[in-house]
């Protein structure tokens, strides 16, 4: 092996240790039970798995694997900008100039990998390809089935009121229409205690 193999090999891995810091990332869902809050990387990994066994319910074809890792880097920003949560009352334009910022300092540790990475992540965050607007829908579909599991635990404990779900899910069905209707009669209507109307 050169040495600039070697080099980028160093490069790679200092990147891989440092995503490490993904599992410290404490999100507001709760696992299986309400025994504890999930962590980024238990988020990323759940939605890869519900990517893959939901991406024929997509309103547009998609290429899964770019959409599984487009699931698995989109909240690796987390490591230094911290979770956002999404009721918090936090500007969308604020959540992105903070997650931008640590985009560009986690990606530039990769400089010819990081690109593509960054691009990806961008991409997330336009939401203007089938991938990413499933991608979307598979990042809002998650928290609610877990929180639906647990019987509404964090949406009560945060106060989440109906206004709020439906603002945070407002472009949910741009990904997929049949798991955002799914998941509204199944997922939010238990909780709210009425039906919602569209």
């Amino acid at each position: 092996m050169d040495q600039k193999e070697e080099e980028k090999l160093h490069q790679l891995f200092d990147f891989f240790r440092e995503i490490d810091k993904e599992k410290l990332i404490t999100r507001q869902t709760y696992v299986t039970g309400a025994v504890r809050m999930e962590d980024d990387a238990e988020h990323a990994w759940h939605m890869a798995v519900m990517a893959i066994m939901l991406a024929g319910y997509s309103n547009e074809k998609i290429d899964v694997l770019k959409t599984v890792f487009m699931l698995l880097i989109h909240d690796l920003v987390e490591i230094y900008a911290g979770d956002t949560y999404a009721y918090a009352g936090v500007s969308k334009e604020e959540q992105h100039e903070r997650e931008a910022r640590s985009a560009d300092r986690l990606f530039g540790m990769l400089p010819d990998e990081g690109k593509k990475l960054r691009a990806l992540w961008d991409e997330f965050e336009r939401a203007d390809t089938p991938e990413a607007r499933f991608a979307h829908t598979m990042d809002n579909i998650q928290p609610m089935m877990l929180n639906d599991y647990t019987g509404g635990k964090a949406w009560k404990e945060h106060g989440v009121h109906l206004a709020q779900i439906l603002k945070r899910n407002e472009h949910t069905a741009e990904g997929s229409e049949t798991l955002w209707d799914y998941a509204r009669r199944n997922f939010i209507e238990p909780h709210v205690g009425k039906e919602i109307k569209e």
